[in-house]
């Protein structure tokens, strides 16, 4: 799937996350690129980006970056996320998620993910996301 294709794949069937101004900037067969605008819904006293955030763009972004590769399966679902936050991201800058494909099986998939503010090369999270991947794919 391409990149528009993910992103009306995601409008129709998880509406609730339209109003996140999602962007896909690169995918491909191993890696995407992702762009969120931060605003004040996004931020945890302090103005840094919260941690429920950072969480759903490395969850979201694994999802698409899996269903670039196998087509649209509504029911894979995340197995496991392991978090790790390293420092405050800044609440006055898009968040951008780097991901890359570390496995894709016939029944899970691994990706790792780097969760940066826009313009600081130190990640302010990463994660490692599993998939399990469903044989029913919608049509």
């Amino acid at each position: 799937m391409s990149g528009p294709q993910l992103l009306q794949f995601l409008d129709t069937s998880f509406p609730q996350a339209r109003h996140l101004g999602l962007q896909i900037e690169h995918v491909d067969a191993t890696s995407i690129r992702l762009r969120m605008p931060i605003g004040d819904q996004q931020l945890r006293p302090g103005g840094i980006v919260s941690g429920p955030t950072l969480m759903w763009m490395a969850d979201c972004g694994a999802y698409l970056l899996i269903l670039a590769q196998i087509g649209p399966v509504a029911m894979a679902v995340t197995s496991s996320l392991n978090m790790n936050f390293l420092r405050a991201g800044d609440g006055r800058r898009d968040l951008i998620g780097e991901g890359r494909l570390l496995k894709l099986g016939r029944r899970l998939a691994v990706t790792e993910f780097a969760l940066l503010s826009d313009g600081s090369p130190e990640p302010v999270a990463q994660a490692t996301v599993t998939y399990a991947i469903s044989s029913a794919k919608m049509g």
